[in-house]
């Protein structure tokens, strides 16, 4: 079976305006901030409410609405949202 480009099967690559809009929607939703901006060098000492267990729901949040499962190992290297979002590119992109 062939897959056309403009089919709705088609795997069309995510581009980095469309995880930063996404991956900020995320945000506002896991931090009840509606006004919340990220930025690739933001880290979780840039959000008050960032613990923890904020962190494994946000980790969640992207898994659910990108599609897209982490290792641990993957989780544990990213040192800012900039590096979440290359993850996130690889992967669902």
């Amino acid at each position: 079976m062939t897959v056309l480009a403009g089919s709705a099967n088609a795997k069309c690559p995510i581009t980095d305006e469309e995880i930063t809009s996404k991956l900020t929607s995320v945000f506002q939703k896991i931090f009840a901030d509606d006004d919340l901006r990220i930025s690739r060098e933001m880290t979780a000492d840039d959000v008050a409410s960032w613990d923890s267990l904020r962190h494994v729901q946000l980790i969640s949040a992207v898994e659910t609405d990108f599609g897209i499962r982490f290792k641990l190992r993957d989780v544990m290297s990213m040192k800012n949202v900039g590096d979440l979002m290359d993850l996130i590119h690889t992967k669902a992109g």
